[in-house]
């Protein structure tokens, strides 16, 4: 372990606005841009549950790449599940078409916690083969690890599938704030230790997907979740790779995001990035921000849409132009190939 070496995609756009450096143009890319709305994709993985499918290397490798292909986006990201690495270590899961993941016990007790051991390399090698696989073909294009932020993992094993309230998981939170301490603890060495595994194999940057952590107030982020949070920034920092925290809904949390640890905060659509850069505060590079849901709109409207966020993001100390969550399932894969050459005409340098 210690600091990666220059990548071929060192010098990239993407990478240099991750570092706040000048770039030639605002780098593109999307959350989801691997998936459901491409034609090429549902093709491949015809018939392949996805568990399956994230465990495959030359199909990662192939998805992975598709969007980059196809979009002439600036990064690609690695195409896997954020609960991949609780199935990894035996955790009784799986991920069913139009639900989500189902967790076959949760974790409600202490003696619960007994379905959490250690991640190792060797419980992932698939991901070790395929971002080999990935480096070779993307050279100069950066390739984004990816992994589940410990609350949002916690929330599914607690709730033992997606939930709209979470009430088992805030009912454990505040009912045993030490097995939730614990809970939290453990599935940040996992979560690390699954994203290092990234970084060795060729991940130029990291994200770490807080999806659900927008449903609590920020006292409770502060006090609950961000230690283990920062635990897993923590634990990649000596790479060197720029980091990135992302969640939804997370106006009233956007300066935590960054204090846990990241280089980089992602926006939702929520939040004008101009005032998300105030509650950030100096030193972050800001990422976003689109509403996927605009890109069903005409092109002028997308337009008149995404100009507003490059005004509003013009004094950035650092700016990566993405969506403010994933590319919805039906969006037109062309409505995106637009918005990549829209962002790279109006902000050349």
């Amino acid at each position: 372990m210690g600091k990666q070496q220059p990548t071929a995609a060192y010098d990239s756009t993407f990478l240099k606005a991750c570092r706040r450096e000048p770039v030639p143009h605002t780098p593109v890319w999307f959350m989801r841009q691997a998936g459901r709305s491409l034609p090429e994709y549902r093709k491949v993985r015809e018939g392949i549950p996805m568990l399956e499918s994230c465990m495959r290397p030359e199909l990662v490798a192939e998805i992975t790449l598709q969007p980059v292909r196809r979009h002439n986006v600036d990064a690609a990201i690695y195409f896997s599940d954020i609960v991949v690495p609780l199935k990894a270590i035996g955790v009784d899961l799986d991920i069913k078409p139009g639900v989500g993941p189902v967790v076959e016990k949760p974790i409600r007790s202490r003696a619960d916690l007994a379905q959490l051991r250690d991640l190792t390399p060797e419980d992932v090698a698939y991901v070790t083969e395929a971002i080999g696989l990935l480096t070779a073909e993307l050279g100069e294009t950066p390739l984004i690890g990816f992994a589940g932020a410990p609350f949002t993992l916690a929330s599914y094993l607690v709730e033992g599938g997606p939930s709209r309230n979470h009430e088992h998981t805030k009912a454990l939170m505040y009912g045993d704030p030490q097995l939730w301490a614990e809970l939290l603890d453990r599935l940040a060495e996992i979560t690390a230790a699954f994203l290092k595994v990234q970084i060795e194999a060729g991940a130029s940057a990291v994200q770490l997907f807080d999806s659900w952590v927008g449903a609590l107030a920020p006292a409770d982020y502060r006090r609950s979740v961000m230690p283990a949070s920062t635990k897993v920034f923590e634990a990649v920092k000596s790479y060197g790779v720029p980091r990135i925290h992302f969640g939804v809904g997370t106006g009233e949390l956007l300066g935590l995001l960054g204090e846990a640890g990241a280089d980089v905060v992602g926006v939702d659509w929520r939040v004008p990035l101009d005032e998300a850069a105030r509650r950030v505060g100096p030193g972050k590079a800001l990422q976003g921000n689109l509403d996927p849901a605009v890109l069903f709109s005409t092109t002028e409207a997308v337009e008149t849409k995404t100009q507003e966020i490059l005004d509003a993001a013009a004094g950035l100390e650092g700016h990566i132009f993405n969506l403010g969550h994933g590319v919805l399932p039906s969006t037109d894969p062309d409505a995106l190939t637009r918005l990549t050459e829209y962002v790279h005409t109006h902000t050349a340098r």
